[in-house]
């Protein structure tokens, strides 16, 4: 038997697979009901979680007068939460001026000096300034690098700018510092320094690059077209770059010049005479 020329070598697409049946339609009704109703309680526990935390940790610290749970039937949540931001914002106002500062400053002297608690301090305390800052430093672009290998593109976010001179390499070399987060756990992963021309840059929020990462590959951006490539622009501090340029080079004095010097001060000091002891001997034996 021969086979037709007509065939095609070609599989042909599998049609999908659909249930007609009053068990496939409750199936389907079942699972469109948890992806609404999912998403509403788990977010309403999480708030609820959060507030009760709140009140377990600030409510025997409330003064008795400001508790309106002993002048009500029933518990009303979230009063330490209201107190955790009435408190954090008092807090922050008293920083703002001259004796707040002072204060802020003698705890700060106080921690950095304690062995244990300074490294914990110092850390969380400079993550927080800038993640907090008025400056508004955070990741600025999302990006692609073909990592762990070539062929295989991670997505990365730029965390800044920088010159190779800041981190030991040579002055003048664009680069960028990226964070590569870890999939479903975003606050674990690895920092690299890589060239400005190693990186791609795409026209993609952090936001929707995050949930990105979260959701493992699933949720991706609802936008409209392919996601466009944004030119590279190396944006390096010109200063610093300058500064990395300019430094003197430390230059050793030439060891013939010194060699002259040292001749030339011997040969200005005068010689010292030295009596001749056969001259003394015999003046010593006339006067004898």
């Amino acid at each position: 038997m021969t086979l037709s020329q007509n065939t095609s070598d070609k599989p042909k697409p599998l049609a999908p697979v659909t249930s007609t049946s009053f068990a496939g339609r409750l199936r389907t009704y079942f699972l469109a009901g948890i992806v609404v109703t999912a998403p509403i309680a788990i977010t309403l526990w999480a708030t609820y979680w959060f507030v009760t935390l709140f009140d377990a940790w600030l409510r025997p610290i409330i003064p008795p007068l400001l508790d309106p749970n002993r002048y009500l039937p029933f518990k009303v949540p979230g009063i330490g939460l209201i107190f955790a931001l009435v408190g954090i914002t008092v807090i922050g106002a008293l920083a703002a001026n001259l004796v707040g500062r002072t204060i802020l400053n003698f705890w700060d002297r106080l921690l950095n000096r304690t062995p244990v608690v300074r490294s914990v301090y110092k850390g969380t305390k400079q993550i927080f300034e800038t993640l907090f800052s008025q400056s508004g430093a955070s990741f600025r672009n999302v990006g692609l690098i073909e990592w762990p290998r070539k062929g295989i593109y991670s997505l990365v976010f730029v965390s800044r700018e920088v010159d190779g001179g800041q981190i030991g390499l040579e002055p003048g070399r664009p680069m960028y510092a990226v964070y590569i987060s870890t999939t479903p756990n975003p606050t674990s992963g690895y920092v690299y320094f890589l060239d400005v021309a190693d990186v791609r840059l795409i026209d993609m929020p952090v936001e929707d690059a995050a949930k990105l990462v979260i959701s493992m590959g699933l949720v991706f951006p609802e936008g409209e077209g392919p996601v466009k490539v944004i030119p590279a622009s190396a944006n390096i501090d010109q200063d610093v770059a300058q500064k990395l340029l300019e430094k003197p080079v430390e230059t050793k004095p030439a060891q013939a010049d010194s060699d002259q010097e040292a001749a030339q001060k011997l040969a200005a000091k005068p010689a010292k005479k030295k009596p001749a002891r056969k001259k003394a001997a015999r003046t010593e034996a006339t006067a004898k």
